[in-house]
């Protein structure tokens, strides 16, 4: 799917810190982790690798990742004062700061909690000039950028479910711009991830709801640049 060359591209984005890649797009890697949480977290674990984890504190790494976790954008002021704010909120966070160079210079794993909701684990990916991709969800390939508003479905492996899915968005006149299916085993959890052109509306999330054995389903709207 080929992406069309904007200014952001070129410029970069309005940001609040000193760099696109580890301060823009830290803050849009936990504010999509977000999002697919559903929710602001109880507690949050961060870590870092490899320039993330050497070089993300003096770029504002880690107060933009837990800026975006609570939901503030690349241009909220907010962000100087993610740690204030997430003492105040009762939010408890930490960060780890690792080495593997078989992962992306610019990744982190985000796992998030709160009581009466499943442990989640978001990996994501910092590009450059505040791009990112989120690349797994618990363990689940992905490829969510911000750039579409996009469905996450984990749902019980079997004939007919990507159909359901598909044939319940073609009903609604939504076209699919991209799709990308994951499973763990036959016959146990799988993954979707669809991006749409246009919104995804509540009417349409209640009716995914009423699929059986649909564990999850979020609808992750474009992020602004």
């Amino acid at each position: 799917m080929e992406k069309e060359k904007t200014l952001f591209d070129v410029i970069g984005p309005v940001i609040i810190g000193p760099s696109s890649s580890h301060t823009a797009g830290a803050v849009r890697i936990g504010l999509l982790a977000g999002k697919i949480f559903g929710q602001c977290p109880k507690r949050v674990c961060f870590r870092l690798f490899n320039s993330f984890a050497k070089t993300g504190k003096g770029h504002g790494t880690d107060k933009g990742l837990l800026g975006g976790v609570m939901g503030f954008d690349v241009d909220d002021e907010r962000i100087k004062k993610s740690f204030e704010i997430a003492k105040k909120l009762n939010l408890d966070y930490s960060f780890e700061y690792l080495e593997n160079h078989n992962r992306h210079p610019n990744s982190v794993d985000i796992v998030m909690q709160k009581t009466g909701m499943k442990d989640m684990q978001v990996s994501g990916v910092s590009l450059g000039a505040g791009e990112v991709a989120v690349t797994k969800i618990n363990g689940y390939n992905f490829n969510i950028n911000g750039d579409y508003d996009t469905l996450v479905l984990i749902y019980k492996d079997k004939p007919g479910m990507v159909y359901r899915v598909t044939a319940l968005l073609q009903s609604h006149n939504i076209n699919i711009a991209s799709m990308h299916c994951d499973r763990n085993a036959r016959g146990q959890e799988a993954s979707m991830g669809i991006c749409v052109d246009g919104a995804v509306s509540e009417d349409i999330i209640k009716e995914l709801e009423k699929i059986e054995e649909v564990y999850l389903i979020r609808n992750v709207e474009v992020l602004k640049k």
